[in-house]
């Protein structure tokens, strides 16, 4: 087996592995799928691995349910580095003025890795949020959401930010969708992290 197709069956697991053991709550096993220099974005938080951990821990104490699903997977690989591009849905679960609501959103998880010592590890994961729905678990439930509120949000994620600042996140407002200058900077980011340049994205560094 040679080592570009050894490569991608390591990269392919270790994205695996982080939706596996982030969802399962082993954290101790999630934080090996980082490098310690290693940035989250999502919609409720932006910040270095452990702090991520940190509050997906406090989060699973409060009763928080966020889960994840992934499908298929893309990989580019430049000598150390690469990137990669999961198709994925976020699932939440939580209250919206008083009803139990289910919120999913598609969209695709976006990983800029790097190989060190022969591990690769994750150095910056920047989701892309396409499309989303938020339906009551009580199918004979109604929800009214307040309209001016889902409007300050980007289409691909407003549910789920709606969701979110309901139970007391703040909420990112300029994430990646699937058009738009986000999302298209976020490429051109990869194309340079590839090219072996230095990248900044959020305030971070890397190389």
């Amino acid at each position: 087996m040679d080592q570009a197709l050894l490569d991608k069956l390591a990269l392919r697991e270790l994205i695996d592995n982080w939706a596996i053991w982030r969802d399962a709550g082993f954290w101790e096993k999630f934080r090996t799928v980082w490098h310690d220099d290693g940035r989250m974005m999502a919609t409720w938080t932006q910040g270095t691995a452990d702090e991520f951990i940190e509050m997906n821990k406090q989060g699973w104490e409060r009763g928080v349910s966020i889960l994840h699903f992934l499908g298929g997977f893309n990989c580019d690989i430049a000598g150390n580095r690469a990137v990669t591009q999961t198709k994925m849905t976020i699932s939440q679960r939580g209250e919206v003025h008083g009803v139990l609501v289910d919120v999913v959103c598609t969209g695709r998880f976006y990983d800029f890795l790097e190989k060190r010592n022969d591990r690769w590890g994750m150095c910056l994961r920047q989701p892309i949020y396409e499309k989303d729905r938020l339906d009551p678990i009580d199918p004979n439930a109604k929800v009214t959401l307040d309209s001016n509120v889902l409007a300050e949000f980007p289409v691909g994620y407003q549910h789920l930010a709606y969701l979110q600042s309901q139970v007391g996140y703040p909420v990112k407002k300029d994430m990646p969708g699937l058009k738009g200058a986000e999302v298209e900077t976020l490429y051109a980011t990869g194309a340079d992290w590839l090219a072996g340049k230095r990248i900044a994205w959020a305030g971070f560094n890397w190389g």
